[in-house]
């Protein structure tokens, strides 16, 4: 919830697996002192892909809702994952 409205993370992962710069994403909220959660995307680059931070959280505004986009976003090399492929989301803060 941000700023009392509801994010669905799959929602927003749905959209930045649009990009084609984006392998994988998954999408947290993170507690926030104003907005009670900030919506954070922990992001895999494509191969060969060097889209920065700041490119991709203006292509989710121009995307999404302005409650919705993300506007924290680290890129990692691999997610947490459970035997059969499931994103760990408890190891991503």
């Amino acid at each position: 919830i941000r700023g009392g409205f509801n994010v669905y993370p799959r929602e927003i992962e749905e959209v930045l697996m649009t990009h084609p710069d984006v392998s994988l994403a998954a999408v947290i909220g993170i507690p926030h002192v104003s907005h009670g959660e900030e919506v954070k995307a922990v992001v895999i680059r494509s191969e060969g892909a060097t889209i920065t931070e700041d490119e991709l959280v203006a292509w989710g505004r121009e995307q999404m809702a302005g409650y919705k986009y993300p506007r924290i976003i680290d890129f990692v090399d691999a997610l947490p994952m459970t035997a059969t492929g499931k994103i760990l989301k408890r190891e991503l803060v």
